[in-house]
Order: structure tokens, then C-alpha cells, then sequence
């Protein structure tokens, strides 16, 4: 009778630890799709949170902050808890500011409750919202295929008011943060899952096809089987210690993700610029950084007019169009020549820490389709005294693979994957085998 009473008591406790197996699955890496919107240009993702869960549309912004979301209209959720004033949960978003709310308890408005910036960073507002957390759920992948879908019970988010969705793409309901912070999505899944503080972005070209963004490390595969993480190039990040969003607190450092440029060369010939306006400042201004939310890169307007004038002179056999807005300098696209990387123009390279590093700019990321025979070099001036010299915008990196290592403060760079003859629309979404 002992040992029957062994054996039902073994058979429990491997039923329990089976089961403890299951539900403990730790993921090595985690997808989203990401989707570019035509009318708008911004690139949209979606995750799934709350109880019951529903999907929810985002910008994605690569430099934001964390998190945000609409409260103000159809937030309903069983899971949703505000952040307390003094909480650790406060502590680690650095919440500085905490109060109450004085209309009926609902999520977003709630007493006793740190508060945040969320921020527009298209159309550049902010408000006040309140930070509080609830369910995610997200895909797991093995870096060529999806996998199990996972939970975060607790993640944190900022409540935003509606009037922040104005200038967003049509259904959006919140911005997609990835930047330095330690609420940003990368940040709140790594240490979720104890992977390496690690993501990369693919961005595609064309509304109808699907980008994708990895949390973790590689491999990052795309069809036909390669791995875009195997022939990356690094540079190290740069921290601006001022911040450059909307409305921030003293002291606070940007989000954002800076690189160093030391010099800019058409075609391996070296642009005469102010070498000074690479360089961040003691009031945060200058130095270049990567940007989700900008369509098109942009250039301080000596920089615009170094290089446009430049590039021009380079490709100066090519009949010149009218300028098509935004663009300021376009030519006759039927007297240029077509290759696997684009448009057959000059090549532009940002050289990083030396000479040997570079992130090389082909046709493909420089030059803009506008009509069937206007093609217009895709850089827009971005004023004489702006806060960041260069903003490399979203188009600049399409099909290309950007790793943000932020244990190792490092970008990792692939330059077009149109020479590996693949792009960002080739991870295999479809199939678990």
C-alpha cells in the first residue's frame, strides 16, 4: 500500500513540474510585426494588452520613452493598476511627479499616482498621464520562426489623452517607446525574461509588406535562410545628456539613440562641413541620432547645402527636375540607371569612429520615387539651428538591420540588405516549423 501511495504521490509531482515547465517557458527572444503606414509614413506595430486581451495599434518610435496609450476612450481592463505614489514601480520609471485626480476613478485617472510625459514625438506635444500597468502578451521566436506567445502581467505603460492621437496613423492608438529608459519596451522584456538587453529594427518599404522588430539577440534570420545579425558593423551609442523630448524634468538625459558621425563622402570624396555641428554640446544640441518618426533624414542647413550641393555635382550627366516638396533637389529618373541597391547614384557614407567604419547609403535609401520620371534625393533641411544636426530618418533605413546593444552601448549596422538578396519583409511570420 506504501508504494502505491509513493507512486501516486511521484505521478503528482511530476504532473505539477510538467506543468510548472509549461507555464515557466523563458523565451530567448521575442517578434513584433511592424507595418508602414502610406498616408502618414510612420511604421505601425501592434501589441496585444489587457483582460480580456485586444490588440493595439502603435507608432513605433525607436528613441521613445516607454510606452503609451490612449486611456481617455474604451480603456477597459480587469488587469489594469495604477503605479502608487513613492512605489518602486515610480522609482524605476523616475517619476518625479505625483497628485491626484478629481473626476470618478477609471484607468488614467486615479489618486495617489505618478506621473509622466507622454509624447506626441511626430507632431511634438506632450501632456500629463499617469503611469500604471497591466497585461502584454507577445510572440516568442527562435530568430527564424514565431513561437509560444508569452505574458508580461505587470507592464508598465503611461496613460495618454486622445488629443496626443492627432497626427498619428489612422487607428493608432499610442506611441511604441524603445528608447534609453528603463520602462521602454526593450528594457521592461529583457529584464521580464533575463535575455540580453538587446533589440534590432528592419524596417520595410512598402505598406504592404511586414517589418519586424526582434527584443533580444540574434540570429535574426530572413528568407531564404540568412541571417542578417551575421555581417553587422558597430559603432558605439552615444548618450546626450540633455533631454531632447517636449517636456522633461532637469537633469534628465535623452532617450535617444546618438551615433557618433565624424564626417559625411559622396562617393568616397570627402563633403567640406562644420565638423563642430557633429558634436553634442553642452546644452544637448548637435551630433546625429536615429529616428522612426521622421520620414526622411534631415540635415542642419549648412549640412543640407554641403551635401545637396555636392551630390548634385557628382551626378552632374543627369538632367536636373523641378523640386518636388519636401525634396529641393531632383533629377530625370529615366537617365538613371537601376541596380540590386537602387537607384544607380552616388554612394554617401557617414564615417563613424575611423575611416574603415562607415554606414553606406545606396540609392535604394537615398533616392525618392516621387512620379514615374522625377526622382529626388531624399534628405530635408532641417533649419539652421535645430536641436540635432542630422536625424537619420526612417526611409534611410529600410532594409537595413539595426541592432541597439544596450549592455555594450554599441549599434550594430548592416547597411541594405537589398545586397544579400533579401529585405525586412523576409522573416517567416507564418510558420512554426
Amino acid at each position: 500500500m506504501a508504494s502505491y501511495f509513493t507512486f501516486i504521490l511521484l505521478s503528482a509531482l511530476l504532473i505539477l513540474s510538467s506543468a510548472a515547465a509549461r507555464t515557466s517557458f523563458r523565451p530567448k527572444a521575442l517578434v513584433l510585426p511592424v507595418s508602414k503606414d502610406s498616408s502618414t509614413l510612420q511604421y505601425v506595430t501592434h501589441i496585444n494588452q489587457r483582460t480580456p486581451l485586444i490588440p493595439v495599434s502603435l507608432t513605433l518610435d525607436i528613441g521613445g520613452q516607454f510606452l503609451w496609450v490612449d486611456c481617455d476612450h474604451g480603456y477597459v481592463s480587469s488587469t489594469y493598476r495604477p503605479a502608487r505614489c513613492h512605489s518602486a514601480q515610480c522609482s524605476l520609471a523616475a517619476a518625479t511627479t505625483c497628485g491626484n485626480c478629481f473626476a470618478r476613478p477609471k484607468p488614467g485617472c486615479n489618486n495617489n499616482t505618478c506621473s509622466l510625459f507622454p509624447e506626441n514625438t511626430v507632431t511634438r506635444t506632450a501632456t500629463t498621464g499617469k503611469l500604471a500597468s497591466d497585461a502584454v502578451s507577445i510572440q516568442s521566436t527562435d530568430g527564424k520562426n514565431p513561437g509560444e506567445v508569452v505574458s508580461v502581467p505587470r507592464f508598465l505603460f503611461v496613460c495618454g489623452s486622445t488629443v496626443l492621437l492627432d497626427g498619428l496613423a489612422a487607428g493608432v492608438k499610442g506611441m511604441a517607446g524603445l528608447g534609453r529608459t528603463k520602462i521602454s519596451l526593450p528594457a521592461q522584456f529583457s529584464a521580464a525574461f533575463s535575455f540580453p538587453r538587446k533589440f534590432a529594427v528592419c524596417l520595410t518599404s512598402g505598406p504592404r509588406a511586414t517589418g519586424v522588430v526582434f527584443f533580444g539577440d540574434g540570429p535574426y534570420v530572413l528568407l531564404p535562410g540568412i541571417d542578417a545579425a551575421s555581417s553587422l558593423l558597430y559603432t558605439p551609442l552615444i548618450r546626450n545628456p540633455v533631454s531632447t523630448a517636449s517636456a522633461y524634468t532637469a537633469g534628465e538625459a535623452s532617450s535617444e539613440y546618438f551615433i557618433g558621425v565624424k564626417s559625411i563622402k559622396i562617393n568616397d570624396k570627402k563633403v567640406p562641413i562644420n565638423a563642430a555641428l557633429l558634436k553634442i554640446n553642452k546644452k544637448g544640441y548637435g551630433g546625429t541620432k536615429i529616428s522612426s518618426v521622421n520620414p526622411y533624414t534631415v540635415l542642419e542647413s549648412s549640412i543640407y547645402k554641403a551635401v545637396t550641393d555636392f551630390f548634385a555635382n557628382e551626378l552632374s550627366g543627369v538632367p536636373r527636375k523641378p523640386a518636388v516638396a519636401p525634396f529641393r533637389v531632383c533629377f530625370d529618373a529615366k537617365r538613371i540607371g537601376s541596380t540590386r541597391v537602387g537607384p544607380a547614384v552616388p554612394q554617401i557614407d557617414l564615417v563613424l569612429q575611423n575611416e574603415k567604419v562607415f554606414w553606406r547609403i545606396f540609392g535604394a535609401n537615398s533616392m525618392v520615387q516621387v512620379s514615374d520620371d522625377v526622382l529626388c534625393l531624399g534628405f530635408v533641411d532641417g533649419g539652421a539651428n535645430p536641436r540635432t544636426s542630422i536625424v537619420i530618418g526612417g526611409y534611410t533605413i529600410e532594409d537595413n538591420l539595426l541592432q541597439f546593444d544596450l549592455a555594450r552601448s554599441r549599434l550594430g549596422f548592416s547597411s541594405s540588405l537589398l545586397f544579400r538578396q533579401t529585405t525586412c519583409a523576409n522573416f517567416n511570420f507564418t510558420s512554426n516549423s
